[in-house]
């Protein structure tokens, strides 16, 4: 790990595109948690993500990943 690592400093920018509905949930989630800043909330709902994936079964059915566009990825499912 570099220096910039071990001071917790963060040197990367990610630019993330929403829709109105993703990011209203975010904002409302962040607020009902008390989460400082839209950035401390995106970074909180990564981390847990990361966990859960970390603690579900591997058997759970995951769609194919391999052939998907990047707009196909959602937080929000589209209702049909």
């Amino acid at each position: 790990m570099g220096e910039e690592q071990k001071s917790g400093r963060r040197t990367e920018r990610l630019q993330l595109m929403l829709d109105d509905e993703e990011l209203t949930r975010i904002d409302d989630w962040r607020f009902d948690n008390r989460i400082p800043t839209r950035a401390a909330a995106i970074r909180e709902l990564i981390r847990r993500g990361m966990l859960y994936e970390d603690v579900v079964d591997s058997d759970v059915d995951m769609p194919d990943q391999r052939d998907m566009k990047s707009t196909e990825y959602r937080a929000i499912p589209i209702e049909e």
